[in-house]
């Protein structure tokens, strides 16, 4: 029997689709320098010019992505506590963002780098660890487009349509807008998105409870639901679940700041002050979070259970299918809206972020000479163009499932550029051959991990003196990495191995 069309929804959807289509092709204009935008600097970091609230809503839509609004609330629909560890997480971050972030956009301004492989290659001056870095940051990248994609199908399935052409034609207009807007086009659609995603939580966490019987109807309920699960879940974690959690917020904190995405985001700013500001402001975004995760034990609640074409339970549509079947047909359509640009947004600058890490750090490191202004800023529009489609057809061809394992993996690798990225701005200490083996060890060790265990989890039961600890397996391999490059450091410094030349001062670090 075919699905049902709900027509109202789609008509709404399709309406703010529109609106961010003609904004996004408009952002073209907006702020554009007399010459046009013909550098990647221009291109790819909107000439560095955004202030506080552009970048607030930049880096938001960068981070609150259309599959943090699917997963999490998916993830407690599931399993319970334990996927609040999404909101800790991001907490943590903030801090870490203050210390680190400031330095790291004062010497990238100073310099002209674009991305976070740039400052490795003017600190340490190595040929190898600036690849590894660059190549570290577009793998990582690749699987979380793909959750994109996947958060879109799933928004574009409750409401009735099935097929590949919506998202095929949703991607070609993202594609198109993104080539001859670069960054701003995000930054423009980022605020549409964002405000939208403020009305859809505020209105969610208010109206569905008061449907539903209120929050403690909802806890009890959903307890009594997830005690029924293989394996059951909880509202509260359990002992032994107290290291995964843990870890996974810490390593995840890690990771966050480390991705090509974020660092697009923050090097867009025009001073270090809009950075310190924003990591002020942005535990707004942490707050609204929490709420939606909330959302996860509504479904339960209200008995949402979505299947899959082969009788399984799809988790990718429980919040979908929540708002078309709690709300009227024009408010649910608003909702997946906002859900479906949300996806945009970040696939977007994402895949500039990947173009310029190819352009700037795989390229021009490759052939051995710097492209002209024109030239990067060509290649990246082309590299970008080549990178969504990829992750497109990764979708189209694959399961969503492997999308989700790669990302598993994506977030233990991005975490073993910390020494180089992290302690490189604080420290010229480590010897970048030193870092370099790190990187390689962690990355094996990280895989490895996952590896065993089929990618279907990244919480990895660690056996030491007889005891067992599941600990998320990114903090291993960090350690791995972190203790292979202190031990390798004195070791390559008697021996004489070249250690480059740092290209920054320490003044270029003070903004």
């Amino acid at each position: 029997m075919p699905a049902t069309i709900h027509t109202t929804a789609l008509a709404v959807f399709c309406a703010f689709f529109v609106l961010v289509t003609l904004a996004g092709f408009w952002a073209a204009r907006w702020r554009r320098p007399d010459g046009g935008i013909h550098s990647l600097e221009e291109w790819g970091l909107a000439g560095r010019s955004f202030g506080t609230w552009i970048t607030w809503f930049l880096i938001g839509g960068d981070l609150y992505t259309a599959y943090t609004v699917i997963a999490v609330p998916s993830a407690l629909y599931g399993g319970g506590a334990m996927a609040f560890f999404a909101v800790p997480y991001a907490i943590i971050a903030y801090p870490y963002m203050m210390m680190v972030l400031p330095r790291l956009w004062a010497v990238s301004h100073r310099h002209g780098y674009v991305t976070f492989a740039d400052f490795v290659s003017g600190r340490f001056g190595n040929r190898a660890l600036t690849i590894a870095i660059g190549v570290t940051g577009i793998l990582a990248l690749m699987p979380y487009i793909a959750l994109q994609l996947v958060g879109m199908q799933a928004v574009i399935a409750a409401m009735g349509v099935h097929g590949e052409w919506p998202l095929v034609a949703a991607f070609i207009i993202l594609a198109a807008y993104t080539y001859s807007s670069g960054l701003r086009a995000p930054a423009v659609i980022a605020i549409v998105k964002d405000i939208m995603l403020y009305v859809m939580v505020f209105t969610a966490i208010i109206v569905l409870p008061l449907k539903l019987g209120g929050y403690g109807h909802i806890f009890s309920t959903a307890a009594a639901a997830l005690a029924t699960h293989k394996p059951a879940g909880s509202l509260l974690l359990k002992p032994p679940q107290y290291l995964a959690y843990s870890s996974l917020a810490i390593g995840s904190a890690i990771a966050l700041m480390l991705y090509p995405h974020t660092a697009t985001g923050v090097l867009s700013a025009k001073s270090a002050n809009v950075v310190r500001r924003n990591a002020a402001l942005l535990p707004a975004y942490s707050f609204l979070l929490g709420l939606i995760a909330l959302l996860g034990y509504v479904a339960l609640t209200a008995g949402i259970a979505p299947k899959t074409a082969a009788g399984t339970l799809d988790s990718s549509a429980v919040v979908p299918t929540l708002f078309i079947s709690m709300f009227p047909g024009w408010f649910s359509g608003f909702c997946l809206a906002a859900i479906g640009i949300g996806a945009l947004v970040p696939a977007a600058i994402m895949s500039i972020a990947a173009a310029n890490l190819f352009t700037r750090n795989l390229l021009a490191e490759v052939i051995g000479r710097h492209l002209t202004p024109a030239q990067e800023s060509n290649t990246a529009k082309i590299v970008s163009l080549v990178i969504k489609f990829g992750a497109l057809i990764f979708v189209l061809l694959a399961s969503s499932s492997y999308a989700i394992e790669m990302q598993l993996l994506g977030g233990i690798w991005i975490g073993q550029i910390f020494p180089a990225v992290v302690l490189g701005c604080f420290t010229r200490k480590l010897h970048p051959w030193a870092l370099f083996s790190g990187w390689g060890a962690g990355m094996i060790t990280g895989t490895w991990m996952a590896w065993s265990l089929q990618l279907k989890s990244s919480a990895y039961p660690l056996h030491l003196f007889g005891q067992t600890y599941t600990i998320y397996a990114a903090i291993p391999a960090l350690l791995v990495n972190l203790a292979l490059a202190l031990a390798l450091t004195p070791l390559f410094n008697t021996l004489g191995l070249c250690k480059g030349t740092d290209q920054t001062q320490p003044e270029d670090y003070i903004a």
